[in-house]
């Protein structure tokens, strides 16, 4: 039976916020205004202070989406990557991922972002396997501006990696999860090995009083 590696994105394979990076994306490009910048920090804001409703800002997110081709979205991602998130890709967070690969372990990433904007991070990485939020599509692979559910997000993240060990044949209480939040903390703690790395205050308090690994990327 293999053992896995799962690593978080934001703020943990990735030092900054991607949801940020890409709205500067957009307002470089003029497909953003002030107000939709502004937005996205508020939301960053509040899922930092752990006080967020997921599903609704979801919700919200996703309306600028309605009607895009999925093969837009895509291409746009693989161009943002390599322009603005690439140069904040971790160095331990790498070096993390080569010891677990020389280990044998199996390896995914498992975010609350989307597939499109993980799967450069994962192809950049060599990581085989990706857990995100998905984005409904209707018959013409355009977005339907609706996630989904239940989004890769606090219990729902427990959900979708235990699809993932079910498909791969692992068991998450065997695993290793490196993440820097509270919200992961339902996942966090189902496994045999949980890493809080660059950790909110919250999750640091709660790391340090169960005897977590504590690490700085």
């Amino acid at each position: 039976m293999p053992v896995a590696a799962l690593f978080d994105m934001d703020r943990t394979l990735v030092r900054r916020e991607t949801a940020s990076l890409y709205v500067r994306y957009q307002r470089e490009r003029g497909q953003a205004s002030f107000r939709d910048t502004a937005r996205v920090f508020y939301w960053v804001t509040q899922y930092t202070l752990g006080v967020i409703d997921a599903p609704d800002v979801a919700s919200r997110a996703l309306r600028q989406l309605e009607g895009m081709p999925e093969t837009v979205f895509s291409a746009r991602c693989d161009d943002w990557f390599p322009a603005l998130v690439e140069r904040h890709v971790a160095d331990q967070g790498r070096i993390a991922v080569d010891v677990h690969r020389k280990r044998g372990d199996l390896l995914a990433i498992v975010t609350g972002a989307s597939p499109y904007t993980a799967r450069p991070l994962a192809r950049l990485l060599g990581i085989e396997h990706l857990v995100a939020s998905e984005l409904e599509l209707d018959a013409s692979g355009r977005f339907t501006g609706r996630p989904v559910l239940p989004l890769c997000y606090g219990e729902g993240k427990v959900e979708r990696a235990s699809r993932l060990a079910a498909a791969q044949g692992f068991r998450l209480e065997e695993a290793t999860f490196y993440s820097d939040s509270l919200t992961d903390l339902p996942l966090l703690e189902r496994v045999r090995e949980p890493v809080a790395v660059n950790p909110d205050a919250r999750l640091a308090r709660i790391a340090r009083k169960r005897g977590w690994r504590i690490e700085k990327w």
